[in-house]
């Protein structure tokens, strides 16, 4: 009875599943696996780490710290000895995805890597039959660059990304492209083209640095990008070269009015705000200043230098200005001849040769021949105040407007002669302005064209 009922027991009780075949096949290659030990059976033979990248975009150029940051797709492939098996007794398994702190890895580091970018963690690798080894990763590198800023923005750059083992040798570990030179260096499919940045090629070469007496592999890549300039020239040249024309054409206003000054004030004022609303757009580094910077410096002292030329044509043209006093002819003249009667004989002789045959309304004749003297004027009849008065005013009235006239040829001489100058520093102002653009112009194109 008892027997017969461990009998039913044994059957009824559940099968003991069994191990599948990807399970057995990874606990066989991890059973005596040691992560710390080079994979290779003779250990005088190096492991040969082949590299690949793809460059997928450049997300930041970073001037002042001399810093870029890029994204690329990694790939890593070596041979691991220690992972090999035979498909056929595993079900037919050929390739298998394990964790990569469980097997060794190579040590491979960028030497231009200066900061940890947001790189997605990978934390499986393939293994085939074979024991080939595929490490597969996007990376986000933050590494250091030696930009050249002063042709912006027409700049190149040529940024190097250097792969090395930290600390093997190469007879340890040595590094092999994955692929051909030419293939990597054309190879722009998945780059990201939509952005700032273009991707011209990425070349590379193998070479060893002797330390120690001990050679290290290295393999460089050489990021080339060219940036485009359209936004640039768009929201910075053509802004600049428009109040450039528009000060030029200032000139044009008449030099005697205060419109021009206060036209080419409001001018550099206007220009002031847009260069400090803009000096974020423009990269900087502690002992370089790209060639934009100066410009905008040099439009800046130009803008000065017009102003300083108007404030100095209209100085010129106030020299000789005296200030006139509101008053009537006889007002002045009295204010100026009315004095004495010395004065008043004085002036008579000296400005009127003669004076005959005056009428008044006596009906006197009076010869005042240089000959006559005065004597014999102070003889005359009664009229003869009333006669001295209307001489002294028409005679005041004769050199008052002879002086007027006079001041007025003289003013228009000066005003001629401040045109002149005027003109000439115009002249000078515009083939300095035109001599600069020029020569920016042609180096700008030739970048751009490069």
């Amino acid at each position: 009875m008892s027997v017969n009922f461990l009998l039913c027991v044994l059957l009824s009780a559940p099968e003991k599943p069994k191990r599948s075949a990807l399970n057995q096949l990874t606990r066989t290659l991890l059973r005596r696996y040691d992560c710390g030990v080079r994979p290779v059976l003779n250990w005088t033979s190096p492991t040969v780490v082949f590299i690949d990248l793809i460059i997928q975009s450049v997300l930041e150029v970073d001037g002042q710290t001399q810093k870029v940051t890029t994204s690329i797709w990694y790939r890593q492939i070596w041979k691991d000895e220690f992972l090999v098996w035979d498909p056929e007794e595993f079900d037919g398994i050929t390739e298998i995805s394990l964790s990569s702190d469980a097997i060794w890895v190579p040590d491979i580091i960028i030497s231009e890597f200066v900061d940890e970018g947001r790189s997605p963690a990978i934390p499986y690798v393939y293994v085939n039959s074979s024991g080939t080894v595929k490490n597969y990763k996007p990376i986000q590198v933050v590494s250091a660059c030696d930009l050249e800023i002063y042709a912006f923005p027409f700049d190149k750059q040529n940024c190097t990304l250097t792969f090395r083992s930290w600390l093997h040798s190469v007879s340890e570990v040595d590094l092999a492209l994955w692929r051909t030179a030419e293939d990597i260096a054309n190879d722009t499919r998945e780059f990201m083209n939509d952005g700032e940045w273009e991707l011209l090629s990425v070349p590379s070469h193998y070479w060893k640095l002797n330390l120690a007496d001990r050679d290290y592999a290295h393999i460089q890549f050489n990021v080339l990008i060219r940036r485009r300039p359209l936004l640039y020239v768009v929201s910075l040249l053509i802004p600049s070269i428009f109040l450039m024309v528009v000060d030029v054409i200032s000139f044009y206003l008449p030099p005697n009015s205060g419109t021009r000054i206060t036209f080419k004030t409001s001018i550099l004022l206007g220009y002031t705000v847009f260069r400090v609303n803009l000096m974020d757009e423009i990269p900087a580094t502690a002992i370089k200043t790209p060639l934009i910077g100066i410009f905008f410096a040099v439009c800046m002292a130009l803008l000065v230098l017009s102003l300083a030329k108007s404030i100095f044509i209209v100085k010129l043209l106030h020299h000789s200005e005296k200030e006139v006093k509101e008053m009537s002819i006889s007002a002045c003249l009295l204010d100026k001849y009315g004095s004495t009667d010395q004065t008043f004989s004085e002036s008579l002789f000296t400005s009127v040769r003669t004076l005959d045959d005056i009428d008044h309304s006596g009906g006197y004749e009076f010869d005042l021949s240089p000959e006559t003297d005065l004597l014999s004027l102070t003889e005359a009849p009664d009229s003869v105040p009333q006669l001295e008065k209307v001489l002294q005013e028409m005679v005041s009235l004769r050199l008052h407007l002879q002086e007027e006239e006079n001041d007025g040829v003289a003013q228009a001489e000066w005003l001629a002669l401040c045109y002149k100058v005027d003109k000439f520093l115009f002249r000078i102002y515009l083939l300095i302005l035109l001599v600069y653009s020029s020569t920016l112009l042609l180096l700008w194109s030739s970048w751009s064209s490069a």
